[in-house]
């Protein structure tokens, strides 16, 4: 860290919001408006949706506060349930994945620290999502984020179990969905 942290304060009509229905990101801090102490996003889904496919990263720990509903998350060889005030932290090079089952939502504060800038990564996600930009350009970017896809048959087939379910993004073949 190079200067001394000041603090930081995001108001929440003022915070960069991606996605759309209820699946949004809130993009609140980045590394560079912490200097790199953390990052910070709000991210809502729906019922039944799934976020990233299996990942882990080698740098930092990610935190997950669930604020409201509940969220199913690959952490390393199980799936745990979150319900709203839950806290799980995932340590660096753990493979984890979540997604909300069919009969809730969820509402998560996700905190990466030590930061590193990640608001690009977001952005592609949603340009994807809309159709912008190719899912093969995620791939391209996991040394940039520290967000390295690799396959989970745990994952695998726990969600083979749960029925149809909608990805935010549709990340391309082989990211281990």
């Amino acid at each position: 860290m190079g200067s001394a942290v000041v603090p930081v304060v995001v108001r929440g009509g003022e915070a960069e919001v991606l996605g759309a229905g209820a699946n949004r990101t809130w993009l609140l801090a980045d590394a560079s408006d912490t200097d790199g102490v953390m990052n910070v996003v709000r991210t809502t889904l729906g019922p039944g949706v799934d976020g990233p496919p299996p990942h882990f990263h080698r740098l930092a720990p990610e935190m997950f506060y669930l604020l409201g509903g509940r969220l199913r998350v690959l952490v390393g060889s199980e799936v745990v349930v979150l319900s709203a005030g839950d806290y799980l932290l995932v340590p660096p090079g753990v493979v984890h994945a979540w997604g909300t089952p069919a009969e809730s939502g969820a509402d998560i504060l996700i905190v990466k620290a030590p930061g590193e800038n990640r608001f690009d990564y977001f952005r592609l996600g949603d340009r994807i999502r809309r159709g912008e930009a190719s899912p093969a350009e995620i791939l391209a970017t996991q040394e940039e984020f520290d967000n390295h896809f690799t396959a989970s048959p745990v994952w695998t087939e726990f969600l083979a179990g749960e029925g149809a379910r909608v990805g935010v993004v549709e990340f391309p073949g082989g990211a281990g969905h």
